[in-house]
């Protein structure tokens, strides 16, 4: 057996050695859990608010479980095997223009190798292995964008936090694509109204915090019905008047619980701060970690 291959095989059982030993064992389903998107009309539907409706959960960086790293397909399918999820993700450039998913700028922390992506070629790249959350190595390695999207098809949503991707450079890649079921991760309305000019049925998870946010995207023209609102890490008690006016218009509320609950040290602590969240009028939750709300209660009440 040649050297690489000892070393893939290593890696391989104890990246099975791993996943055997995850906190929260779910047993696998049937079939993946699937959110079928067909067209840029049913994403801009699928995203309408609706009082009904059950909180939708979203994978940040993709989601992450026991064996399974972040920005990564196999993460991604983990996932929907317990439960439907759209995903975060973190598109990045190499040195040869290839856009991948990682969301730093180096790969130090998610990888076995050191350096920055843009000093990379994506065939470099390819001599790495990904890390779990725990720092553990798996057998995966760095995706492109482009198998993520064309994996997704039929299968989930993908939200694009783009980070060091010119936004020309992105729009014009996804025009070429044409995913129906891909949406940018926009910072302001300047962001917005560029991208929709570019694309006119652009889907946007949108940064709007305040009232003034708020007027800055009605002002740009961006269309409230292609856009959700990410208004922070929770609903707070003064910004009631934004959340009541994104309702109003049909947009979902989005919070992330990356910056809070995530961070408590035991699944269990994580879960009664999920359940806090669940119970405060959010439509959407951000999590790195997708699977512990298998289980918890989604709907309204």
């Amino acid at each position: 057996m040649k050297k690489r291959d000892t070393l893939a095989a290593g890696v391989m059982a104890l990246a099975a050695l791993l996943g055997g030993s995850c906190t929260q064992q779910t047993p696998r389903s049937a079939e993946p859990h699937r959110i079928e998107i067909g067209s840029r009309a049913e994403l801009h539907d699928w995203f309408r608010y609706s009082p009904r409706r059950p909180v939708v959960i979203s994978g940040h960086r993709g989601g992450m479980t026991a064996g399974y790293p972040e920005n990564c397909i196999e993460s991604f399918e983990k996932t929907l095997e317990m439960m439907p999820s759209f995903f975060e993700i973190d598109p990045r450039l190499t040195r040869d223009s290839v856009i991948v998913l990682m969301h730093d700028a180096t790969i130090d922390r998610t990888t076995n190798g050191t350096g920055r992506v843009s000093d990379y070629t994506w065939a470099e790249l390819q001599q790495f292995h990904l890390k779990d959350r725990d720092g553990n190595l798996t057998p995966y390695r760095i995706p492109t964008l482009e198998e993520c999207i064309r994996w997704s098809q039929g299968k989930t949503i993908l939200n694009l936090d783009i980070k060091d991707v010119p936004l020309e450079f992105m729009s014009d890649f996804i025009n070429r694509l044409a995913p129906a079921n891909v949406m940018y991760t926009v910072h302001d309305a300047e962001q917005a109204r560029y991208l929709l000019d570019r694309d006119p049925d652009a889907m946007f998870s949108a940064w709007c915090k305040n009232l003034d946010e708020f007027a800055a995207y009605r002002e740009a023209g961006i269309p409230w019905s292609q856009m959700q609102a990410y208004v922070g890490p929770m609903l707070y008690g003064d910004q009631q008047p934004l959340y009541d006016s994104l309702h109003r218009h049909g947009v979902m509320c989005m919070i992330s619980v990356a910056p809070t609950h995530d961070r408590r040290v035991s699944e269990q602590q994580r879960i009664r701060g999920y359940e806090l969240e669940l119970a405060s009028g959010c439509d959407v939750i951000e999590t790195d970690y997708p699977y512990l709300f298998e289980g918890l209660d989604t709907n309204r009440h």
